[in-house]
């Protein structure tokens, strides 16, 4: 079959898509990665992947959609694919509406994470779920990561034929060192601090996310202003992001911003503990690497956050821009190491059992009929 994988960033189709393109590949399929232009484009290509750019802008351009979706019906009937599997909010729409446009026989859509969620005005919430509505007409399959999702989608009926299935969200474990004796783990550990500009004896709260405000940044640096420790902040904001930027605190002696980085594990192990406080989220990715590393984790209690972190067993859930409880739950492991190494072995327990990449394609592949 010939398949399309359909993001409005190469990022997404990068660090996201390239391990079901992968395995689709091999299970003997061809498939074309379709986004807008960007650094991440040549990456892609270097896997061995064919890509097709067509600029999806994520913003409200109703112009700019339009020309996206025309671009999108011609390039669909150019290359007669058998799925389009779409991302993203804005490929997703502009993606099925073009797909359902030429006839392609499926149309997949993987939500991430629905635009509308709880914390959302309640009209405009039911503008979202309205729009999604209408857009399951033109849906075969409907992927979901969180459980959560899956549900409101099966209660919404956003799905023409009821195809609704949570995939949940992976990482491979090969990515992360096994360290045989705790003396390996040590120089590991004392190195990538010490290129890090951080001391040995530092405890460290790191946080893996996009540098804008709906990550929590603003209620994250308030919580550790009392505490003593080192926080370190992997992420930058993305070109295509509309979201504020993250305003920086005065006071960055125990703040070191890295950037992008594509050593995560790495620096995820030379950690103690991991932070994701947002507004929002789909099933954190990231999350599930802390995990990986044995880290305890301190999270929102948000959808798909409170699906991947047991509250008292693998980590803290604490409310939605809540800094003082986020301070407190920093604090508490802060000085509780036994408590962090007993969280952070159950986490990594449940994150080999739950978030294997491998369970993850599984499903697709399955549910797509291509396994």
């Amino acid at each position: 079959m010939k398949i399309c994988q359909l993001c409005a960033v190469d990022f997404t189709i990068y660090h996201f898509i390239l391990p079901l393109m992968r395995a689709e590949v091999d299970a003997g399929h061809e498939v074309i990665a379709v986004c807008s232009d960007g650094k991440w484009v040549e990456k892609i290509k270097s896997k061995g992947f064919s890509v097709r750019i067509i600029k999806i802008s994520r913003s409200f351009n109703i112009i700019s959609h339009y020309k996206s979706y025309k671009l999108l019906v011609n390039l669909f009937r150019e290359e007669s694919f058998d799925i389009v599997h779409v991302h993203t909010p804005v490929a997703a729409l502009v993606g099925r509406l073009a797909a359902a446009r030429v006839g392609v026989p499926c149309i997949v859509y993987t939500a991430h994470g629905f635009y509308f969620h709880d914390g959302m005005n309640f009209f405009k919430r039911r503008i979202f779920i309205q729009l999604e509505k209408f857009l399951g007409r033109y849906t075969d399959i409907l992927f979901t990561q969180a459980q959560e999702d899956a549900d409101s989608a099966k209660l919404y009926g956003l799905c023409k034929t009821g195809m609704i299935t949570a995939i949940g969200n992976g990482v491979n474990p090969s990515k992360f060192r096994v360290f045989k004796e705790e003396k390996e783990y040590i120089t590991h550990r004392n190195k990538v601090r010490r290129d890090l500009k951080t001391s040995e004896n530092s405890l460290v709260l790191v946080i893996v996310g996009r540098l804008v405000v709906e990550k929590g940044y603003k209620e994250l640096f308030e919580a550790i202003e009392g505490i003593d420790l080192t926080l370190w902040v992997v992420g930058e904001k993305l070109e295509s992001d509309h979201e504020s930027s993250v305003p920086i605190p005065k006071d960055l002696t125990k703040i070191r911003f890295l950037g992008y980085r594509d050593d995560v594990p790495d620096i995820l192990q030379a950690s103690d503990i991991f932070v994701l406080p947002p507004y929002r989220e789909g099933m954190p990715r990231s999350i599930i690497e802390a995990m990986m590393a044995g880290l305890p984790v301190i999270a929102t209690n948000i959808r798909g956050s409170r699906e991947e972190v047991v509250d008292g067993q693998t980590g803290r859930l604490v409310p939605v821009k809540d800094a003082k409880s986020l301070e407190i739950a920093i604090d508490e492991l802060a000085k509780n190491i036994s408590l962090r190494k007993s969280m952070g072995v159950a986490g990594y327990k449940r994150a080999i059992d739950l978030y294997d990449e491998k369970l993850v394609i599984q499903r697709q592949l399955f549910q797509l009929g291509i396994d």
